[in-house]
């Protein structure tokens, strides 16, 4: 992606013209045009950015029909070929058009239903943004300690896998790398996969920093500090 106040550079060609500057010319037009679409600043709004295989927590910052700008809690990999996913399972295909600082301009493609954008409307019902991860963990219950695999992560719990057989409603103890430990109950149960709710949130810094050095190191085992 590139800085919003820079275009590409012409190149003056043999025959005089400039190479690029159409295209340049082109570029400025459709920013032009995207802002010139109505706006409106969302407050809080969580979503999650979908592409090379990998999720990232961002919050909506303003939206129109055909762009949206978005926080970030880190940088995005290459490529500008995204999913924007909403917290009623609702996806957008989203174009990267710029990054800097810790936000992002993303183009719509094609252009969204802005009235049902803003009524959250979607083929769920609206929860927190889990990110999916895959992460080994422990579980501490008895007295005794079992092996299970973090497959996703909200602010307020996660999903795991384990051989050990748990119970709805039973207390437990998560550790994983990346994580402080969590006190957690077990609210569902479809084993192997067990869900959680956490006695104490994270933060969304927290969330989206935590599942980001997890892709970096998947496989590290022990705890972090809180």
């Amino acid at each position: 992606m590139t800085n919003p106040d820079r275009l590409p550079h012409a190149k003056v060609t043999n025959d005089g013209t400039q190479d690029g500057a159409q295209d340049g010319a082109h570029q400025a037009d459709e920013f032009s045009d995207l802002r010139r679409q109505p706006r409106f600043a969302l407050l809080l709004r969580q979503a999650k950015l979908i592409g090379n295989g990998r999720e990232y927590l961002c919050i909506v910052r303003d939206v129109s029909a055909t762009g949206v700008k978005l926080k970030l809690f880190h940088p995005l990999p290459d490529g500008d070929d995204f999913l924007l996913e909403m917290t009623t399972g609702e996806r957008f295909r989203a174009i990267g058009v710029w990054e800097q600082e810790g936000e992002a301009g993303f183009r719509f493609a094609p252009p969204i239903d802005l009235v049902r954008f803003l009524a959250e409307a979607g083929p769920f019902p609206k929860r927190p943004v889990r990110l999916r991860v895959d992460h080994p963990a422990t579980i501490h219950s008895g007295g005794q300690d079992h092996p299970a695999m973090l497959r996703d992560l909200s602010r307020q719990g996660g999903r795991i896998e384990t051989e050990q057989m748990l119970a709805i409603g039973q207390k437990l103890r998560l550790s994983a790398s990346q994580l402080p430990s969590f006190d957690a109950t077990v609210c569902w149960r479809r084993h192997p996969a067990y869900g959680l709710v956490f006695d104490q949130l994270l933060s969304l810094e927290q969330l989206a920093q935590r599942t980001s050095r997890m892709e970096v190191d998947p496989t590290a085992g022990g705890d972090v500090p809180d």
